[in-house]
């Protein structure tokens, strides 16, 4: 399954900040679809929070700061329409293959994500038939699922799949796993389904649409 690493050119009266300040990096951690809209979360360095906030005054959109300290400023906004970039990703149906956060600077708009080849077709054919500015900076093939673990999710399942936790019927329970990981029962749970998560997820990708 192949791993890709796109830019796109923003429209200029969304990224005047980013234009003006074309050495800072902005962050988009999540993107959420709404009724003929999307809300977007949108983190910002802290020494760009006057220019970032004159910036969203100016611009057709409702937002609210959500937290602010000494290293950034966490915005959400919500915009009344789809723009372009976003609308090419859900006609094509990436948008559960993005990897956030998606990093703004310069005005380009730079993501990654792992997806089917037919997907990824028709990313690029969305953005081609849309007349957008775009680049594909890397395609490679995606790693293993475990080597998306991260160390400690690992460790935790190495030692699950050593104990019989995943055998029928089990030879470990979760209470015994978590008192050899010296853990208590939720965190070993937590970690577990997380990484349970990770591995089905990456290893079905290509099946599910």
């Amino acid at each position: 399954m192949p791993r890709a690493k796109f830019r796109i050119k923003l429209p200029e009266q969304f990224v005047e900040f980013s234009t003006d300040h074309p050495n800072e990096e902005f962050r988009i951690p999540a993107i959420f679809p709404t009724d003929g809209g999307v809300r977007v979360a949108f983190e910002s360095p802290a020494k760009n929070h006057t220019a970032v906030l004159r910036a969203f005054d100016n611009a057709p959109i409702t937002y609210d700061v959500l937290h602010t300290d000494e290293q950034s400023v966490l915005i959400q906004y919500e915009m009344p329409f789809i723009p372009p970039p976003v609308r090419a990703v859900l006609a094509s149906g990436n948008l559960v293959t993005l990897r956030f956060p998606l990093i703004l600077r310069d005005g380009w708009i730079i993501y990654d994500l792992t997806t089917s080849h037919e997907r990824l077709s028709q990313l690029r054919a969305e953005f081609e038939d849309s007349g957008h500015t775009y680049e594909v900076v890397s395609v490679t093939q995606s790693p293993q699922p475990t080597d998306l673990l991260t160390s400690r999710q690992r460790h935790f399942m190495v030692e699950a799949l050593q104990r019989g936790y995943y055998d029928s019927p089990r030879n470990c329970t979760l209470t015994d796993l978590a008192d050899e990981l010296d853990v208590g029962k939720s965190t070993a749970s937590r970690v577990l389904h997380s990484a349970e998560g990770t591995v089905v997820k990456e290893f079905f990708a290509e099946s599910v649409e």
